[in-house]
């Protein structure tokens, strides 16, 4: 029983299962703003769900709605989450700058000059 609980409380597992709630409910989000740009396509373009294109009797409409669904998705999560969160991110969290050592010709001339004083 120990060791489930540890499995339970690890921080991983609690911040993936809020990660999955999140963006399934999300996803509600993103879906409805989806319709609401094909209902925007379709007023300038004649026809908000392209299902039923077909290119030389090959059903190409479902591909055109799945793309355009995937690009919008693609834009809302971008747009919405990751720009956002890179913007907190780096105003409350900024990189560190890592100290750099000594470059290789400059290790180099060092060890042959402790090398020449020895001798």
């Amino acid at each position: 029983m120990k060791g489930f609980k540890e499995f339970i409380m690890r921080g991983n597992l609690v911040e993936l299962a809020v990660a999955v709630i999140i963006g399934t409910v999300f996803s509600a989000v993103v879906k409805e703003f989806t319709a609401i740009l094909m209902g925007f396509i379709g007023k300038i373009g004649g026809q908000p769900d392209f299902s039923e294109v077909t290119l030389l009797d090959v059903n190409v409409g479902l591909f055109i709605n799945a793309l355009i669904t995937f690009l919008i998705t693609a834009a809302v999560v971008y747009f919405c989450v990751v720009k956002p969160y890179n913007m907190l991110r780096d105003r409350y969290f900024p990189k560190k700058e890592e100290e750099k050592g000594p470059s290789s010709e400059e290790l180099l001339t060092e060890i042959r000059d402790l090398l020449r004083n020895r001798g």
